[in-house]
């Protein structure tokens, strides 16, 4: 009897396909029924049981005495809830019931409407999770149910509900209204609001139970992410936050942005400036960041959000003189010599130093300074102001007594100035001092020499502002001189001193010479690459209208001059990393004809989209390498930034970089002269300052390349990859290229450079444009880089050989920043604390609290930090103000700590 009841012949077979017979179903549930009774003689005692009385409760809902139908209702909820089963299989409950799915959809439709009719609606919503046959009825007979709590039926209930919203929301994206799914007496007022109000009772649940991602996925893919915050408290903020910043660069703009500015308001909500400050910097938003330090009330947290700001060089007026001496980097060279007597390495270096040519194990090694000696003692002036940097003293330039014997004079025409300026280097940061020692070359009757004195000015006032202003006072008048060289080296020092200041003054002076055509192409190129290094992703309209008229009104043969392309370099640094603001300028790019305006649009495009690892546009550079053109015929210089461009949008985005790696080696492998010479740039400055044994190896054998440009370029990139970081296999590597290319002066003056970058700072310094644990890009930074990657396209002409363009190398300098972490009391002194150091670990989604870095050794404040290194304090006596121990990061008294203290005192 009981059997017969419960297999009625409404009944369809689970396994009955589209366009089968029932006839063969029946004859395929023939063959599989022996398998089945034996499955129902494996079953235990306490299984059978339960079977047995789940038929009897399916049984009581399909009799006429409607009394029964509550309570076993009732018992059917029970044993669904109290089911506990292994991870890995359906709950028994479930599993049993299976075969009664459609006998229970057939007596929810014979009911008539009651509280027990909304209650069997649950029911089967929740059996639909092991029944899904593509028709998203766990969501439609929940839309019919007495809509009980949503997390009363698990956590799986609860994913597999959201899973079908989300299939559920994308089918009425597409079709513009409600699918099979929502039952038909359920009336949205909007096509989609039924199913966000159900996405916001699932977020809640998912929150208390640990489950941030699966909220966060399931708002953003209802696009209701804006109502996030509502959700949040003080236990899940972080975990919240740390996973939807992470997603941020695999989402299309502009979602990114909402993203951004929806981690932005938690922070701000919870109080967490420091952490919401980053965001707005982030953005790119100076209203944001002036609004998130208005908010912040602590004097303290103040402090720091100066100090995060001062790093990504964004000023603003405050009114307070200790905030404005943070923004202006004023202290920043004196904490920096406070790094270097605490770790020993003041006394200066010469450039013997770092080549240790005594090592050079062969009999060429001693004679290969004397093969072009001019040549020569210009690298040794790069390496000593490199190695030097910031240090304010070194042996060649500054100790010697006799002006008429010093090292200037070791150099021939534009190496004098190179000469001068590396003093601007040297004194980096420390204006009034470097001023002082700088002025004596500026009363030289040498052209030369004094133009390298002007550019000292601008580089010693590189990243920190001055109250009197002195780059704009002994710059200006120079501007407009009629020394060709006194112009070059006052554009090129105003544009490196106030880079990312936005100066009105400085557009006042430069503006003009962009659209003078009686200027040759040098000057008006520099003036463009001044202000697109000062005006840095600002979009600013009238520069660019100025550069695309010029453009316009230039004669061709004037437009095929190599300095051409730091015109659209200039160009593209206004609209740095500001995405689709750049349309406008690339579409006026195309209308004009001229080969240089096809280089100039694809710089624009690299450096809108520069550190979002866009996959489309990474696509759009591969595609521009796959042209093969005809070089007679055609210039395909463009091809040269396509590659750039590639490790620029990828650079900050793990995923992407890796596969850039891939991808220049298939570049090398197939692509056009031009590519290949420029793939060892775009390793450089991928992995800048952050020394990959894989990507070492990969430029050492491209330093032998049959291609002297090529060769050229890999020795120049693993200058870059290793900047900064005293790498020994990296020092050691050049010391053997040193020696094979003792013939050729050339490479050997880029070898020597490689050298001394190597040995940046003696080790103390980064060229690495990200920071604060590698969420910010220093636009600053990163125009310094571009500058000196498009000199090394076309090497020949700017750098080496019978160059006279070799002072391009201290755009590098602009980019050099302290890699240190440094604590500071309340009162901002340097406060010595004992601090983890090791590899950064991704908590992005791990459960619990995973640590954040691992192999760490424990250090004293201050301590150098390599890309790939985090720290976190090692004692409780101190709590950061700061959430990033990077860079300046203030310290304040652990209030617990001070009580257990004054606990102890007390026993």
């Amino acid at each position: 009897m009981t059997k017969e009841i419960a297999k009625p012949a409404a009944t369809e077979p689970k396994d009955v396909k589209m366009g089968e017979s029932s006839t063969a179903a029946a004859a395929k549930k023939d063959v599989k029924d022996p398998k089945k009774k034996d499955d129902d003689d494996e079953l235990s005692e306490e299984d059978q049981k339960l079977k047995d009385e789940l038929e009897m409760l399916v049984v009581r809902l399909q009799e006429s005495n409607t009394s029964l139908h509550k309570p076993a209702l009732e018992s059917l909820r029970t044993l669904i809830r109290t089911s506990t089963s292994s991870m890995t299989s359906v709950p028994k409950p479930l599993k049993f019931l299976r075969p009664h799915y459609y006998e229970l959809q057939a007596v929810y439709e014979k009911w008539p409407k009651s509280e027990n009719k909304l209650f069997l609606a649950d029911i089967i919503s929740v059996l639909a999770m092991s029944y899904d046959d593509g028709k998203r009825d766990c969501l439609k007979y929940r839309f019919l149910g007495a809509s009980e709590p949503v997390g009363s039926w698990g956590h799986e209930y609860v994913r597999h509900l959201a899973s079908e919203l989300i299939v559920e929301y994308n089918a009425r994206a597409e079709t513009g209204d409600a699918s099979e799914a929502t039952p038909k007496d359920v009336t949205p007022q909007t096509p989609t609001s039924d199913l966000i109000k159900l996405a916001l009772e699932i977020v809640p649940f998912c929150l208390k139970h640990n489950a941030e991602a699966d909220a966060c996925d399931l708002l953003l893919e209802l696009e209701s992410l804006h109502k996030l915050p509502e959700f949040v408290d003080k236990d899940t903020f972080g975990r919240v936050c740390l996973y939807i910043v992470s997603m941020v660069p695999y989402v299309a703009p502009p979602d990114d942005l909402a993203i951004l500015k929806t981690a932005r308001s938690i922070y701000r909500a919870q109080g967490e400036w420091t952490r919401s400050i980053l965001i707005s910097l982030r953005i790119n938003d100076l209203e944001l960041v002036k609004e998130d330090y208005e908010s912040c009330e602590d004097p303290l947290t103040k402090k720091q959000l100066a100090f995060i700001c001062a790093r990504q060089q964004v000023f603003f007026e405050t009114g307070d003189e200790t905030i404005t001496e943070i923004l202006n980097n004023t202290k920043l060279s004196e904490n920096f010599m406070a790094l270097a007597r605490d770790l020993d390495v003041v006394e200066a270096k010469t450039p013997e130093d770092i080549y240790k040519t005594h090592l050079e194990n062969s009999r060429h090694g001693s004679s290969a300074a004397n093969v072009d000696s001019a040549r020569q003692n210009l690298a040794s002036t790069f390496v000593n102001a490199f190695v030097n940097i910031g240090f304010g003293s070194d042996k060649l330039m500054m100790n010697s007594e006799d002006a008429s014997n010093s090292w200037i004079y070791k150099n021939k025409d534009l190496g004098m100035m190179s000469a001068a300026a590396s003093l601007g280097a040297i004194l980096l940061w420390d204006v009034e001092v470097g001023l002082t020692e700088i002025d004596k070359f500026l009363y030289s009757t040498d052209d030369n020499i004094k133009a390298g004195a002007l550019l000292a000015i601008g580089l010693v006032s590189s990243g920190v502002r001055h109250e009197s202003d002195p780059a704009l006072g002994l710059l200006t008048e120079h501007v407009n001189s009629t020394t060709s060289v006194h112009r070059v080296a006052a554009i090129v020092g105003l544009g490196i001193a106030y880079a990312g200041s936005a100066r009105e003054e400085v557009q006042e002076l430069l503006l003009p010479l962009i659209s003078d055509t009686g200027l040759t192409m040098e000057l008006s190129s520099l003036a463009a690459l001044a202000l697109g290094m000062v005006y840095v992703g600002t979009c600013n309209g009238d520069i660019a209208s100025t550069i695309l008229q010029t453009l316009m009104e230039r004669d061709d043969e004037t437009l095929k001059s190599s300095w051409g392309r730091f015109m659209g370099v200039g160009l593209g640094l206004l609209f740095l990393g500001k995405q689709d603001a750049s349309e406008a300028t690339l579409e006026t790019l195309k209308v004009i004809e001229n080969p240089l305006a096809k280089l100039v649009g694809v710089i624009v495009d690299v450096l809108s989209y520069i550190g979002t690892g866009n996959v489309l546009k990474i696509q759009s550079m591969l595609h521009l390498c796959n042209d093969h053109l005809d070089k007679e015929k055609e210039d395909d210089s463009f091809q040269a930034f396509a590659v750039l461009g590639i490790a620029l949008i990828a650079m900050g985005e793990e995923v992407g970089a890796e596969m850039a790696l891939r991808t220049f080696n298939h570049l090398m492998h197939y692509g056009e002269p031009v590519i290949r010479r420029s793939v060892p740039l775009a390793l450089g400055v991928l992995c800048a300052s952050n020394p990959l044994v894989n990507v070492l190896d990969i430029l050492s054998k491209y330093s032998h390349d049959h291609d002297t440009d090529v060769a050229l370029n890999a020795v120049f990139a693993m200058g870059l990859v290793g900047a900064g970081t005293n790498n020994a296999r990296l020092a050691q590597m050049l010391r053997q290229l040193a020696v094979y290319y003792y013939k050729n002066p050339n490479v050997l003056f880029v070898v020597r450079v490689s050298q001394g970058l190597v040995h940046m700072g003696k080790g103390t310094v980064t060229l690495n444009p990200f920071h604060s644990n590698k969420t910010l890009l220093s636009p600053v930074a990163v125009s310094g880089l571009i500058t000196v990657l498009t000199a090394f396209t076309d090497a020949k002409t700017f750098i080496v050989d019978k160059a006279q363009a070799h002072y391009l190398l201290y755009f590098l300098v602009p980019s050099a920043y302290p890699r240190f972490l440094m604590t500071l009391d309340e009162n901002l002194k340097n406060l010595a604390v004992t601090v983890r150091v090791g590899q950064a670990v991704d908590t992005v989604g791990q459960a619990g609290r995973p640590k954040t870095i691992t192999g760490f050794q424990t250090h004293s404040t201050p301590v150098l930090l390599a890309y790939s290194e985090r720290a976190e304090l090692a004692t409780e006596e101190y709590i950061s103000v700061g959430t990033t121990l990077e860079g300046f990061v203030i310290l304040k008294k652990n209030p617990e700590w001070m009580e257990e203290d004054s606990k102890d005192a007390a026993k």
